[in-house]
């Protein structure tokens, strides 16, 4: 029998010590839709529940040959597995050992010989009151991260043509990038899309959790006093669990995850009893895990488990063509979510932020957005002054481009040439490699830009997905006009 992924669809566990009894349930739920599984003592009862937490139980109190009577499976199912349904059935009811049940976590109480009408009753409002729980948990689990990809630029596009590419398999995957590039909206996106989009995404920060307590913020913990607490890990099953920023990892963690990777089972910390998972594993970091393994700071074997399929998240320096889309996608999330003004965003605006260096990314332009919209001049258009930077001191009185100390110091021609360099260069990244918009609105002809381009030393290079301007190495020629 091989169980839904989450485990919780239609599979259920009966416990009896007569064999009569456990298939006469079993062939009627059968009918019914449901799968089922059998266990005749205590021992098989708990082997079946760590092996995978059933839908729903139906457990005897009395059973014959066991350690464990009903009550005490019971106990402990509420405290490892409180969301599963117990249904008792018992030979000998009476009024107290009902009560005791109840008391103890069951949904309800049958005696033998029971109705089947009755049963599948019980049965069916315990799996709809199981369902309804487990859904108010998972709204509760959900993150405000947005899984939404924005963009339409050539980089991407190759993102998210990789990205859809691993969507339904079950393959690990390595993200890469700079830091607030969008590696979580990314995994995310993976989840939403995937098979496991039903089940739980649990996002793990390695470089917020103290090294100490790492261990049990992942495996969760047993104590006398505080009985199951349970870990990332296992609150992911069925799901995806995200590390973010994995290289910081604390070494002997490393190689307790790779166990993990191997196996699909852990044991918690105090625990004994092992603990199975179904997990897929999505991994980012913004370091060389290459120098980390050289250095012996990461374990050369959890990432060739993690490294199956790498993705780079490629910067926004890199997709300056999405600057204004994701812009006005931001003002409309925090018009959504905080009630801000509803701008637009106004040509010299947008120009100016796909020029602007980003070093932090798309988060950073997140956050010039909102503080735009908090200290906004009004309902009006978002203005390139209203940008970092672009305030009192950014220009003279009267509008006057205020020059850099070097730019300042230089000879006419020497400063002419560099400021050329430097603008066609930023244009053409703002375009995305595309010479032909770039000539529009720099308004030149286009082969006259290429003519310009050589003699400035400037190339257009591929990467991730898209032509990028750098310069060349070689030195400079010059010319003494633009355009022609």
């Amino acid at each position: 029998m091989t169980p839904n992924r989450d485990g919780r669809t239609g599979d259920i566990l009966i416990v009896d010590d007569e064999r009569d009894i456990r298939e006469l349930i079993s062939d009627i739920l059968k009918d019914e839709g449901f799968t089922t599984r059998l266990a005749a003592n205590s021992d098989d009862c708990m082997t079946q529940i760590n092996a995978e937490a059933p839908a729903l139980m139906i457990l005897d109190i009395w059973l014959k040959d066991s350690r464990m009577d009903g009550i005490d499976i019971l106990k402990t199912v509420k405290r490892d597995n409180p969301d599963v349904p117990v249904v008792i059935i018992s030979g000998h009811g009476n009024i107290e050992i009902a009560v005791a049940a109840i008391k103890q976590g069951a949904y309800d109480f049958i005696e033998k010989p029971f109705n089947i009408d009755q049963l599948m009753v019980v049965i069916t409002r315990a799996m709809e009151t199981s369902r309804l729980r487990r859904e108010n948990a998972s709204l509760r689990r959900r993150d405000v991260t947005s899984s939404e990809m924005i963009g339409s630029s050539a980089a991407f596009r190759g993102l998210r043509a990789n990205l859809d590419k691993v969507t339904k398999s079950n393959a690990r995957v390595m993200l890469t990038g700079q830091p607030g590039s969008g590696k979580e909206v990314a995994a995310r996106y993976i989840h939403v899309n995937s098979n496991r989009a039903s089940g739980p995404f649990v996002s793990v920060s390695s470089a917020s959790v103290e090294p100490e307590r790492m261990e049990e913020v992942l495996f969760g913990r047993e104590s006398a006093e505080r009985g199951v607490e349970k870990g990332l890990l296992e609150q992911a099953h069925g799901g995806i669990v995200y590390f973010d920023e994995v290289a910081d990892m604390p070494p002997g963690t490393q190689s307790k995850i790779l166990r993990v990777l191997v196996d699909q089972q852990f044991t918690r910390v105090g625990g004994s009893d092992k603990v199975r998972v179904d997990l897929r594993v999505i991994s980012s970091t913004t370091r060389d895990l290459a120098a980390e393994i050289a250095a012996g700071r990461f374990r050369q074997e959890l990432y060739d488990r993690l490294n199956v399929v790498p993705i780079t998240v490629p910067s926004l320096a890199d997709r300056r063509e999405d600057i204004p889309e994701l812009a006005r996608h931001f003002v409309a999330m925090f018009n959504r979510t905080q009630g801000l003004p509803l701008r637009a965003l106004s040509e010299e605006a947008e120009a100016l932020m796909q020029t602007m260096a980003w070093p932090g990314n798309v988060r950073q332009l997140r956050n010039v957005i909102e503080r735009a919209l908090i200290l906004g001049d009004g309902p009006g258009p978002i203005e390139a002054r209203e940008l970092p930077g672009q305030g009192p001191g950014g220009e003279g009185d009267e509008g006057r481009i205020v020059l850099s100390g070097g730019l300042a110091t230089l000879p006419l021609r020497e400063a002419r040439e560099l400021f050329e360099r430097e603008y066609l260069l930023t244009q053409i990244n703002r375009f995305g490699g595309n010479i032909s918009r770039t000539a529009n609105f720099v308004g030149m002809e286009r082969s006259a830009l290429h003519r310009k381009l050589k003699s400035l030393g400037v190339v257009t290079t591929a990467k991730s997905g898209a032509r990028i301007a750098q310069f060349e190495d070689e030195p400079l020629e010059t010319e003494d006009e633009l355009g022609e």
